[in-house]
């Protein structure tokens, strides 16, 4: 019986592992139409360039918060002794 519960949690390690990876080496343009818009119509593409990475960030702050707090679950379930 341990040896199917480890077993599927390895699987969906490696699935997190392998999603997590697949998710943040993808180029993203986080910029709303507005914004675009907006910076585009000035022409100056360093801003245009700053905005989306400032995006970029604060998108990222709630998966971080997310992947702790998985993490934490994680280490309480393991903790647990088997009945």
């Amino acid at each position: 019986m341990q040896a199917k519960v480890r077993s599927w949690k390895v699987r969906v390690g490696r699935s997190i592992f392998f999603l997590f990876f697949i998710f943040f080496s993808l180029a993203t343009n986080a910029q709303c139409a507005m914004c675009r818009a907006a910076l585009e119509s000035e022409g100056n593409t360093i801003k245009a360039e700053a905005v989306n990475d400032g995006i970029v960030y604060l998108m990222a702050i709630p998966y971080l918060l997310v992947a702790f707090v998985g993490y934490a679950v994680y280490r309480v379930f393991k903790k647990k002794p088997s009945s």
